[in-house]
Formats: C-alpha cells, sequence, structure tokens
C-alpha cells in the first residue's frame, strides 16, 4: 500500500515551534517601526521632563529682563519669555506637571472604572442595574461644563491640598469624569470571561469572589485595559491643557504646556516661539502615546497576523 499523501503545509505546522505570548508581543512590536519611534521620542521626553531641570543651568522662575524675548539661541535653546526667563527649562518644568496630572488622572479613572466595570459585569443582577445606571447619568453629563465647574470651586477653596498650584485636585476632577469608558470596556469583557469554563470550575470548588476576580478574571482582560488607559492618558493631557489654557487649571506658579500656552497669547506675533515650543510638545507626546495604544492594540489582539498589511 502506498503512504497516504500529507495535506499541503501540514509539515511545516508539525515543524513550527509555538511561541510564547510574551514573544509573539514583543515580535509584534518591532514589526511596527511607527510604535518603535514613538516609543523612542516619549522616552527622551520623559527622561527630559525628569532629569533636564536638574540638569539646566538656569531656574526655572530665574528673571533677567535684559535678556527679554530672546529667540530661541546656543544659550538659550528655547529662547527667553517676557521676564527674561528660560523657556526650554520652563518647558521640561511643565511637561513634569502635565504628564504628573495626566498619570494620575488616568490612575484615578482606572481605578474607579475597574472596580465598577468588574463588580457590574460579575455579578449582575442589582449591581449591574444600579452601577450601569450611575455610569450612564455620568456618560450623559457635559464634562467640560462640569470641570470648569469644579475648577472654579476648587480656586475658591482655602484649603492646603487645593492651593492654585497644586497639581492633585485637578488630576482627581479629571479622572472622576474619565472612568466611564474604563467602566463600559471592563464590564463587557467580564460578562464574557465569567461564563469561561475555569471561572466556572474556580467557583465550584468554592473560590471566593474576590480571589476569582483577581485571579482568573482581571489578569484575563488585562490587554484591552492596558490599551485603554494608553488612550486615556492621551485625553488625560489634552484635557488639563485644555483647562490650563482657559486658566482654570493648575495656576501659576507652577508652569504646565497649558497654561504656559495661556500666558502668550499677546506674543504670537511678536514671539512665536513662546506659544510654539509647548503647542508642539503637546502635540508630539500626544501623538507617540496614540501610536503606541494602536501598535499595543495590534499586538495584544489573537486576531492579528504578524506583517498583515
Amino acid at each position: 500500500m502506498t503512504q497516504a499523501t500529507a495535506e499541503p503545509g501540514a509539515e511545516f505546522l508539525l515543524q513550527a515551534k509555538p511561541q510564547s505570548p510574551a514573544r509573539i508581543f514583543w515580535r509584534r512590536i518591532l514589526s511596527n517601526w511607527r510604535a518603535i519611534v514613538a516609543a523612542v521620542v516619549l522616552g527622551v521626553i520623559v527622561f527630559g521632563v525628569i532629569f533636564g531641570p536638574m540638569l539646566s543651568p538656569y531656574e526655572r522662575d530665574a528673571q533677567d529682563l535684559r535678556n527679554r524675548f530672546e529667540p530661541p539661541s546656543a544659550a538659550h535653546w528655547m529662547g527667553t519669555d517676557d521676564l527674561g526667563r528660560d523657556l526650554f527649562t520652563r518647558v521640561l518644568e511643565a511637561g513634569r506637571a502635565s504628564l504628573t496630572v495626566g498619570a494620575l488622572a488616568v490612575l484615578v479613572s482606572l481605578v474607579v472604572g475597574v472596580s465598577i466595570g468588574l463588580i457590574s459585569g460579575y455579578f449582575g443582577g442589582w449591581s449591574d442595574n444600579i452601577l450601569s445606571r450611575i455610569t450612564e447619568v455620568f456618560l450623559s453629563v457635559p464634562r467640560l461644563f462640569v470641570l470648569i465647574l469644579l475648577a472654579v470651586y476648587l480656586r475658591m477653596l482655602d484649603a492646603p491640598w487645593a492651593q492654585p498650584g497644586t497639581i492633585g485636585p485637578i488630576a482627581v476632577v479629571i479622572g472622576l469624569f474619565a472612568w466611564m469608558g474604563m467602566a463600559r470596556l471592563v464590564r463587557a469583557s467580564t460578562l464574557e470571561m465569567r461564563e469561561r469554563e475555569f471561572v466556572t470550575s474556580a467557583y465550584s470548588v468554592g473560590a471566593s469572589s474576590p480571589r476569582i476576580l483577581s485571579t482568573h478574571v482581571l489578569p484575563n482582560i488585562a490587554s484591552p485595559i492596558i490599551v485603554a488607559v494608553s488612550l486615556g492618558l492621551a485625553a488625560a493631557i489634552l484635557t488639563e491643557s485644555g483647562l490650563s489654557y482657559l486658566g482654570l487649571g493648575v495656576q501659576l506658579p507652577t508652569p504646565t504646556w497649558g497654561n504656559m500656552l495661556s500666558q502668550t497669547q499677546t506674543y504670537l506675533t511678536t514671539a512665536p516661539w513662546l506659544a510654539m515650543f509647548p503647542g508642539v510638545m503637546i502635540f508630539i507626546v500626544v501623538l507617540c502615546i496614540n501610536y503606541l495604544g494602536d501598535a499595543l492594540r495590534d499586538a495584544l489582539d489573537p486576531r492579528t497576523i504578524v506583517g498583515k498589511k
């Protein structure tokens, strides 16, 4: 008898070595040149924001009235402002504040959104109904209008934690109105995950609900959460910049990219570099974060094929 002919491609499938999820993830990330460039640029900016002001020869608020409105030069890489302060140093300091506000706001929205989504999706019933209605109420509220009202209210408080230069209250306010999308995403993923066999088996052997959520559900829905966090960071930075530009975000003397843009409106024609550099920094950071978010979405998607156009 003749040996049966193998199907086309069967030999290749038998010889192929299985790859771990981590190896597949990094292979997909490294095949995306936009993500690599975005990660490098964002890493350089973050490094400069953290360590740049300490290495700069100028103080953040040091004034030199004899060198007001100096254009970019070897002595002042980004020029000087209306008080003769080094703009490069202030842009780095402003980046530290803006990125911190964005990170804290995302952390607040992450904690609130994941908690509500997990409880709503796993337990269902009356808890799902109540939490879903609360989420819909927050989604129906005009976010920018409420943020402006809360920012004005914080400015009226005389509490130490709500002083004009502090970034904590603004970050919390932004985060408390940015968790709804995260909650709905986690709820949908949890509804799907709780029907899986390993979750049902864990429940049948007596595992507690907190253990099931922390050990079985949350690790398996981490991929969409990571992508949502990366994209939420860009949105939080833009929101803070918008509030600060309107004069309702972080107040001087703490510089942010938004309030630096607000302070330079008068000099757009005479000293355009005062607005150009903070605006370019916002644009680059948000663009890099969005590219990384798209790359993470593709790399964590099991349906994505490496090298597919």
